[in-house]
């Protein structure tokens, strides 16, 4: 079967084409909501623009697809394999990404708003500008992910792998990053305003910059870390470990400390 006869088939009312082979095939702005592709071979498919609305697609082969712009609101991407894909701009609300991979996928600009992220492989994946507020990331693999700009704001990142990433400019305002392994990343000027990082590895990281105000670092990590410019008021720093970490003036006396809970228990007045 080629592109041209699938989508007469869907015309005339089909919608069953699991384990349909098309691979490098032209389905860009194509309309297939509501149709079975499980288990499909759309290896290096253009879908971009395509409204896959409702489609089944759990354990498909899309790595290296194009889905870019495509809508994919309620596809079921269950065990999928969406290595190296382009879904820049797609709109994956309340999609199924269960156990899928998404490993190097681009998901700049896209819309994954409150979707189930958790335990999904999203390493060294583009994340740029990215909508993710309220996701649920908890111990999902984001290794070397380029998350610049990106919308975290009230996302479950829990336990989650971190390590290499990069959160320039990213919002995580409210985020839960306990016990997550950040361990060499990048948050330069990144807003983690009331942010809970309990026992959060932040050894080696960037942080020049960031918003800290009102953060939870109870227990965490920090040796190692750049803090210049750090902004630190009311923040919990009860047996934070800050050895080695590089600090305003080289310690906390000329950081904005006002209301911080500092490692050993005082107030800062």
């Amino acid at each position: 079967m080629d592109a041209s006869e699938l989508l007469h088939r869907y015309a005339t009312g089909e919608r069953d084409f699991h384990d349909v082979t098309l691979i490098r095939s032209g389905l860009s702005e194509a309309i297939l909501c509501g149709a079975n592709l499980s288990g499909a071979n759309l290896t290096e498919t253009n879908l971009s623009g395509a409204n896959l609305g409702g489609v089944n697609l759990s354990q498909a082969n899309l790595t290296g697809a194009n889905l870019s712009g495509a809508n994919l609101i309620g596809v079921n991407l269950s065990e999928a394999s969406l290595r190296g894909a382009n879904l820049s701009e797609a709109n994956l609300r309340k999609t199924n990404l269960k156990q899928a991979n998404l490993s190097e996928a681009n998901l700049s600009g896209a819309n994954l708003t409150e979707l189930d992220l958790h335990e999904v492989n999203l390493s060294r994946a583009k994340m740029v500008e990215t909508e993710l507020s309220k996701a649920a990331l908890g111990g999902a693999n984001l290794t070397h992910a380029n998350l610049s700009r990106a919308l975290l704001d009230h996302a479950n990142l829990s336990n989650a792998i971190l390590c290499g990433a990069i959160l320039e400019y990213a919002k995580l305002i409210g985020a839960d990053l306990c016990k997550a392994n950040l361990s060499g990343v990048n948050l330069r000027w990144a807003n983690l305003n009331q942010a809970s990082l309990r026992g959060t590895n932040l050894s080696w990281a960037n942080l020049r910059g960031a918003d800290l105000s009102g953060a939870n670092l109870y227990r965490a990590n920090l040796t190692w870390a750049n803090l210049t410019e750090v902004v630190l008021t009311h923040t919990v720093l009860m047996d934070t470990n800050l050895r080695r970490a590089t600090l305003p003036g080289a310690d906390l006396e000329s950081a904005n400390l006002s209301g911080t809970i500092m490692p050993d228990g005082t107030v800062h007045g």
